[in-house]
């Protein structure tokens, strides 16, 4: 049977990798409308970018989470 810690760690990982491949995908986006080829940018230049992407998919989380559970609460 499994820790708690072990699961719990799981759960985190899981978590974090979804929202590195959401910002990744937004990140290619964002680089695709730039005016700059992809082959321009430096690795640093493209985690930076990674970077300011995880760091909104986390606000919007956050955000969407307070909306629903103000809702939530409304509701009941």
């Amino acid at each position: 049977m499994k820790k708690i810690g072990e699961v719990k760690d799981g759960l985190i990982n899981r978590y974090r990798s979804k929202i590195r491949e959401r910002a990744i995908t937004q990140a290619k986006v964002k680089i695709a409308l730039s005016q700059k080829p992809f082959e321009d940018f430096t690795e640093d230049e493209i985690e930076i970018v990674v970077r300011a992407e995880e760091d909104n998919v986390k606000t919007n989380l956050k955000q969407s989470a307070a909306v629903a559970l103000l809702i939530a609460l409304g509701l009941s």
